[in-house]
Formats: C-alpha cells, structure tokens, sequence
C-alpha cells in the first residue's frame, strides 16, 4: 500500500522504510524519492514491523548502551547525543540497567552496544573478542584497551589533568583535588597523575586529595570536608564535572563565592557545565558526544567496519567558575 501511494516500487518502499541509505549498487534512492515514501507511510499510518524486520534483515535496530554511573552527567549527555543520532536513522537507544555488559550482550544482542567503564584486565579483553567475533559490533570507551575486531574511543585524561593544574597554578599555591576513589586505585597514567605532577614541578603540595565513592551525595560531602578544612583551598580540581559541580554546591551552601572565596576546576566537558552558576571551567574534548553518536550509528547501520581506535585530544574549555 505505502509503495503503490508513493508510485515507486515494492522493493524501493521496503528498502527506504528498513533505514537503509545505500546499496552495494550505489546510493540507494534518492531524496526526493525518500521523502515521498515517508510522507505516504505516515498518511497511511505504517509503522514498521521491528521483530519482522530483525528476522528478515539479522538487524535489531536497537543501540545497547552500559553507562558505569546514570546520574553522571557524561553518561546522561552520552544517551542523550546517541539517542538523537539514532532517532534519526529509526533506531531505538536502551540503557543496560546494570553492569554486567557481558552477559547482556550473550543473552540479547543489538546492532551495536557502547561500553563505557571496561576495566583493562586480560578477561575483559577476551570478553570483548569473544563478542565481537560472535557479530556483536562494540564500541568501547578505554584509556589503555586497543581495538581487536571493535571500535575504542580514546580520550586520555592524564593531560587532562596537567591542563588543569596550569589554569589553577596561575593564580593560586593552596590547591586541592577531588576525585573518586576508583581514580585513585588506576595506575598511572589516570586523571591525577598529569595535575600531581604539575604541582611538584612547581614545588606546590600535590597530595591534598579527598576522595569519595559513589556519586554525587558522596562527592558533595567529600567537597564539604575540604572546604571546611583550617587552611581550606583556594583552588579545587575535580577529576569529574559532576564531582566539581558539587563542589560548586557545596561552597554555595557554605556561603563562599566561586571564583573569588575558591576557583573549581572539572573533567570532562559535559553539557552540565555550561548550566551551573557560575558556569563550570573544565577540561575535556570537543565535540566528543556527537562524533561518539556517530560513531555508533554508523556501526550499527554498518556504514562503517568495527575495528578502529578514535582519539579525541583534550583541550581546556574556560569559563566563569576559574
């Protein structure tokens, strides 16, 4: 029905419908041609089959993301950018409500599954080889894993935080740093090693560190501990954005003004940071969310073959909060 309303072939509708955008031939349809099988679609109020489709085509037409921590602003910009990006091409975005990407991903595969906290450790690599030589395409967010038959993006922090300690050496000598406790236990290089190392070259104490676990209760209350210390900082390094915007809070609640009572400085680049009052300084990569959207998108409608690593350089991102 929708092809005989669009005047186009049955194979032509079915091929535009499915989301596809080429062919092995060529371009596929074109535009024009598009759009007048979507408008007749929607006239006739077709909605696509998705179970039908995933048998027929081996596609699920489902985006799997395993994000560490939901209430991080990271992952909530990550889902947001890839849940756009993938409306877009008529598939839909789920949250793996727990961390065990692993056996999610054996037991329902998607056509494409982005992880974003895999320990480096020999099990997790095979793991991730095992998937994908099972089909499942992956992209994986590593400082140290390399891409072995699926995608990593790469962002090193460890500059990061070197970047960050520049900004606050400037203008300060009484800086400290919050950070989580699993930052802490990384061996080097991770987000502190860069900032400490920064700090001793300069001859600045470098281990005035307090560390929280969990998420932004935690973290509030470990920024609370530091900016009720006799002497208190004058400067604070957040080896998260979510982690400095509740920095930002706690100093409010305290009645101090950030930047004049104490600068906070985040990791990250995360949308949030651009929302806070003041606005957050940070450290982070540009346009990381949406080339990540894309990234995925283009693997899981197999525009693209697995197997690649993506470095995105960090730059400082300044604004009113240092």
């Amino acid at each position: 029905m929708v092809a005989d309303e669009a005047g186009v072939s049955a194979a032509t509708a079915s091929y535009v419908l499915s989301g596809r955008r080429s062919t092995a031939r060529g371009p596929g349809a074109s535009e024009a041609t598009r759009e007048r099988i979507k408008e007749a679609a929607q006239r006739l109020g077709y909605v696509p089959n998705q179970a039908a489709r995933g048998i027929r085509t081996g596609n699920t037409q489902v985006i799997q993301l395993s994000l560490s921590m939901l209430s991080d602003p990271w992952s909530l910009a990550v889902a947001e950018a890839v849940n756009t990006a993938g409306r877009e091409r008529d598939l839909e975005t789920m949250i793996l409500a727990d961390g065990d990407w692993y056996r999610a991903l054996e037991r329902r595969p998607s056509d494409v599954a982005f992880l974003d906290s895999v320990p480096d450790t020999p099990l997790n690599r095979e793991r991730l080889r095992t998937l994908a030589s099972h089909g499942q395409r992956l992209v994986v967010f590593s400082e140290t894993i390399e891409p072995e038959g699926f995608d990593v993006i790469r962002s090193d922090a460890a500059p990061g935080g070197a970047i960050a300690a520049d900004r606050l050496l400037a203008a300060h000598e009484d800086i400290a740093c919050l950070t989580a406790a699993s930052v802490l236990a990384t061996p080097p290089p991770n987000r502190l090693t860069g900032f400490q190392h920064r700090l001793q070259e300069h001859g600045v104490r470098h281990d005035w560190i307090a560390a929280y676990d969990g998420g932004e209760a935690t973290a509030f209350a470990a920024a609370m501990t530091l900016l009720t210390s006799s002497p208190r900082p004058t400067a604070i390094y957040a080896t998260t954005d979510f982690a400095a915007i509740a920095t930002i809070h706690a100093a409010h609640r305290l009645g101090l003004s950030v930047p004049r009572d104490v600068a906070v400085i985040g990791l990250g680049n995360t949308p949030a940071g651009e929302l806070t009052s003041p606005t957050l300084t940070t450290i982070g990569p540009l346009d990381l969310y949406s080339r990540l959207a894309d990234t995925v998108v283009a693997l899981a409608t197999g525009e693209r073959v697995p197997g690649t690593l993506h470095e995105f350089p960090w730059a400082l991102i300044s604004r009113e909060s240092a």
